[in-house]
């Protein structure tokens, strides 16, 4: 910010001592009543100016590059040249040097403006710049021609050196004015203020030299008038343009989108050319057609056919580029076309049932499947909202909460949900249990909505009941033997059938713990079978979370002390509807497995927040961790993180598929975070109770 106010500071000073400069000049020029001190203080005026721009124009060279600093160096030069012819002409009063000074002057201005750098244009660009050049030029030449030439060659006089100069300087004026033109119409980005102010500076000045010849054409030229001012606010828009920020070509900071470089309009350009040729024609209709020379004459068609061909070049080019438009939106909408019905193919042709919601939960699209899987159009789903149409009730007839859901925390917390299950109601009531996977959309950082595809597994869940009934068939026939075998194991080992030798003493034991062990094992899998089965209720009362918590890791603290690992319980607060047996078996569960894997003098934290209406339980530990193409798997029955775990750890992998079925039991959901080499993170969520009482422990 300070770098944009000092390079800003000195643009501000100039351009006020410029304005209060031209104007405290024209009331003196206007109201003077002294027309010598006029006459005398008119040179003096545009003396001063010429030495302050040409003092500007060195001071920004000094600061810039390349071509820039050539072009600042040339205008300094061409001011330091005009300054010079005018102290010549003051002191010797020899016009004819005076103006041989200005039109070298002239020269080196015009080499100025050609080093400024330069915009690449393509064919059509630059062809309609050199047309505009010669419209720019020729217009000024025509009124030179009918103003200006006719008393200079008309003389009865020998041509001189003086004669020449005298006819040069229009000319060199109409060179500079195309030049000046040309550079305000080529100007784009941050260039455009100085460049612009130095183009308008020379026109001006051209049109204070004509007005200058025209006045000496017609009997004299007095200094002191208003045509004085065109010099000195030519000098003076110089050196303004030389204060500017961006005359060396540095970006203006603070101006946004402003410092992008935009292609000058063509309208610019065509606007200035044809005020230029009006103006000409305007002349030409004022003035008397028999005085007209055949220059002239020849200077007027050649203006004439330089604004028809280039209109006629910016018809052709536009007409080019409205059909290049037009097989650009062609090709365009044919591939927009292929891709709608690409993915409209792949949408019908997947088997899974698949819809989509935006940020309110609404369904926007369902493909064929989905829809007749819940029997249904699909258009008659679009519309709807898809919690409160698809899901099934509660077992006590109410609805699932919204803020539960899957699909709103896909939404409002942007995570995607994996092999959820859940119940979806068909349009003729009937339910079907389906699998789901939720994923957020997300448009530029921001979920806009939801995409969820569902299978139905009623299939599988029959083929998964008839499984089920056979191990629990299988199970309970292998209780009754593996009792028999204890009790006898058991027997033998107390000594009812005689002493036995120590080493048959050692199998026995080994005998009992495998039957332990085995037993075990049946045990969770009836266990399994039973809550996957619903035939054992969920007793739900509403209990302090903290004092679920805490049974939990008293029934854990023995194992954590043997294996010499810290379990610390962090804020719990909430209370919640539940089966306190079966979260304490879940509990249970998840910090014994964090105290198996972790590793001597590690530590397990439990801790809880709320979230929604639900409260989220965390068991963290700082073991090996989980990779995390299994965080899914380990779940499933029988499943454990390495195949060497049973051995080396114990357990039947059952574990977690039984906290799993209690918890969706209770609506909520459970789920496993992990970095490997760092720790893992078991979470699950439990409905919380609406009776806002704190938490009392016994």
């Amino acid at each position: 910010m300070r770098t944009t106010q000092t390079l800003k500071g000195p643009l501000t000073v100039a351009t006020t001592i410029t304005v209060v400069w031209v104007l405290a000049l024209a009331l003196l020029f206007a109201f003077g009543s002294d027309a010598d001190f006029n006459a005398l203080a008119s040179p003096v005026a545009i003396m001063v100016t010429a030495l302050t721009t040409a003092v500007l124009c060195f001071r920004r060279s000094s600061r810039s590059r390349g071509r820039r600093r050539r072009a600042w160096l040339l205008l300094g030069v061409a001011g330091l040249i005009g300054l010079s012819a005018n102290v010549l002409s003051a002191l010797i009063g020899n016009d004819s040097l005076s103006e041989i000074g200005l039109l070298l002057a002239l020269v080196v201005g015009v080499a100025a403006m050609v080093s400024f750098p330069n915009q690449a244009l393509d064919r059509p660009q630059l062809v309609r710049t050199l047309l505009d050049g010669i419209v720019v030029g020729g217009s000024v030449l025509f009124v030179s021609a009918l103003i200006v030439f006719p008393d200079i060659t008309n003389e009865e006089s020998a041509w001189d050196v003086a004669r020449l100069v005298s006819i040069a300087l229009p000319v060199m004026d109409a060179v500079l004015a195309t030049f000046a033109v040309l550079l305000i119409m080529r100007s784009v980005g941050p260039d455009r203020i100085p460049l612009v102010l130095v183009g308008m500076s020379f026109v001006i000045y051209a049109v204070a030299d004509i007005s200058y010849a025209v006045g000496e054409s017609s009997g004299g030229f007095q200094f002191g008038s208003v045509v004085d001012l065109g010099w000195v606010l030519g000098y003076a828009l110089i050196g303004v343009a030389a204060c500017h920020p961006a005359g060396s070509g540095t970006a203006v900071t603070g101006r946004g989108d402003a410092t992008e470089e935009r292609e000058g309009s063509p309208v610019a350009g065509t606007v200035v050319t044809f005020c230029l040729f009006i103006a000409a024609a305007v002349v030409q209709i004022q003035g008397s057609l028999a005085v007209i020379s055949g220059l002239a004459i020849a200077l007027w068609f050649m203006v004439i056919t330089a604004v028809a061909v280039r209109q006629i070049s910016l018809v052709v080019a536009n007409e080019r580029l409205r059909r290049d438009l037009e097989v650009r939106v062609e090709e365009r909408t044919e591939e927009l076309a292929d891709l709608t019905r690409t993915t409209q193919l792949t949408l019908t042709s997947v088997g899974e049932g698949i819809y989509g919601v935006d940020r309110e939960g609404v369904i926007t699209f369902v493909n064929p499947a989905g829809a007749r899987s819940l029997g249904l159009r699909p258009e008659n789903l679009v519309g709807l909202h898809a919690h409160d149409q698809l899901h099934a009730v509660q077992d006590d007839g109410t609805p699932f909460p919204y803020a539960g859901c899957y699909i709103h925390e896909a939404i409002d917390q942007g995570v995607t949900v994996n092999s959820e299950e859940d119940l979806y109601r068909r349009a003729d009531g009937a339910l079907i249990p389906v699998e789901v996977t939720a994923s957020p959309v997300v448009d530029d950082g921001r979920v806009t909505g939801a995409v969820v595809v569902f299978r139905d597994v009623t299939q599988r869940r029959e083929i998964d009941r008839m499984k089920s009934e056979f191990i629990s068939v299988i199970s309970h026939e292998l209780r009754t033997p593996l009792t028999s075998i204890k009790g006898a194991i058991g027997l033998v080992a107390g000594g009812a059938t005689g002493d036995i030798a120590p080493e048959a003493r050692r199998l026995l034991g080994i005998a009992g713990d495998s039957v332990d062990r085995l037993t075990r094992l049946i045990n969770d899998i009836l266990e399994v079978e039973r809550l996957g089965s619903g035939a054992d209720p969920l007793e739900l009362i509403d209990v302090p979370l903290e004092k679920v918590v805490r049974s939990a890791v008293e029934q854990t603290e023995a194992l954590a002390t043997q294996a010499d690992i810290t379990i610390e319980v962090e804020d719990v607060p909430g209370i919640v509807t539940a089966d306190v047996d079966r979260i304490v078996q879940t509990l249970v569960n998840l910090i014994g497995n964090a105290v198996k894997f972790t590793e001597r003098g590690g530590r397990v934290t439990v801790g809880a927040r709320p979230t929604g209406v639900f409260l989220e339980v965390a068991v963290r530990d700082t073991g090996r961790g989980i990779p995390l193409d299994r965080l899914e798997s380990i779940f499933g029955r029988f499943e454990q993180v390495d195949s060497s775990d049973a051995r080396e750890k114990g357990g039947t992998g059952l574990g977690l598929a039984i906290s799993r079925n209690i918890v969706s039991r209770h609506g909520g959901r459970i789920w496993a975070e992990s970095t490997p080499g760092v720790g893992s993170t078991f979470l699950f969520t439990l409905p919380s109770a609406e009776i806002p009482v704190s938490p009392q422990l016994d």
